[in-house]
């Protein structure tokens, strides 16, 4: 079971390979950084500028790392977006060279043209790396907290996932559909609402709990949270691991925005309310009231002494 959500894990932090366009643009940019830097002069002349051999051997420095990059990063998008950049310098240099006197400017506009249709390229293609990139990097997070109750008292409230809506406020329901499978519906500002489905991949009593969410979720995410004696007999270090794709659409434009918190801050405020549920036996609401009821507590602390 650890073997597999390692396998899954793995399967949403692999590389992104550029494709041909992406690769033909890499090998552009390292071209044009190569002839620029070593016959800065002639560039300058078919360009239709003068006397910008330093500059030429600078713009083709660019070229070649925006190249490299392409090819060696993991994230292809980024220098792109670096090319992308470069191209907004180059036109705006062009545009001043038309109004000079020295310059060329039938060259001039026809460099204009070219370098404004490779911008274009540029663009696209950073913008559709973007969004793949967003589709196959998971969000990492890992958060913890230490709650003075025993393992088998935090794990066996935990694993009855229709207690987690009481202490994970953005979370409106779990659903049971079998020993492994259950259905979480989540709630929206106003009257959205989105759905998923998770298996659990590993249970061990007490320790820990490993989950992922089926592959035609609207919502992926995978994850476990583990349940830890702490030091000195204070009490367990309850530590929750999660990975959620950033899919577009999805993720970006609406966990983001389910409370108005990034998924770090939700996690987090999730584990305090979970402490003070399971340490008083009641959350404090925003108003100042108490909510939850001490039954939960109760129930679990005897459920775990009959087990034992």
């Amino acid at each position: 079971m650890a073997t597999q959500q390692t396998e899954h894990t793995a399967r949403g932090q692999e590389a992104f390979h550029p494709g041909p366009a992406v690769r033909g643009l890499g090998w552009f940019s390292i071209g044009l950084g190569l002839t620029q830097v070593l016959l800065p002069g002639r560039m300058s002349k078919f360009i239709g500028l003068k006397n910008h051999r330093g500059l030429m051997r600078m713009m083709g420095i660019r070229e070649i790392a925006s190249g490299i990059g392409i090819f060696s990063q993991n994230r292809p998008a980024m220098p792109l977006w670096a090319r992308v950049g470069g191209d907004v310098m180059d036109l705006a240099l062009l545009g001043g060279a038309l109004t000079s006197s020295r310059a060329n400017r039938r060259r001039v506009i026809a460099a204009t043209a070219a370098v404004a249709g490779v911008t274009a390229l540029d663009f696209y293609y950073s913008k559709r790396l973007s969004d793949k990139q967003a589709e196959k990097e998971p969000v990492p997070i890992t958060k913890s907290i230490t709650i003075n109750r025993s393992p088998e008292d935090l794990y066996r409230v935990w694993r009855n996932f229709q207690n987690l809506p009481r202490f994970m406020k953005h979370i409106e329901s779990v659903e049971i559909l079998s020993e492994n499978r259950s259905r979480w519906i989540a709630k929206i500002p106003g009257t959205k609402k989105i759905q998923w489905e998770s298996e659990i991949l590993l249970d061990r009593p007490n320790e820990e709990i490993v989950w992922r969410s089926l592959e035609d979720s609207e919502v992926r995410n995978s994850g476990s949270v583990r349940f830890e004696a702490a030091p000195g007999k204070r009490g367990t270090r309850v530590i929750v691991q999660m990975e959620i794709n950033e899919l577009p659409g999805v993720i970006g434009s609406t966990i983001a925005k389910l409370i108005g918190k990034v998924p770090e801050q939700i996690v987090q405020e999730d584990l305090r309310c979970f402490k003070q549920l399971m340490e008083t036996g009641e959350i404090a609401t925003t108003e100042g009231q108490p909510s939850g009821r001490k039954g939960l507590i109760r129930s679990a602390i005897q459920e775990s002494r009959r087990n034992r």
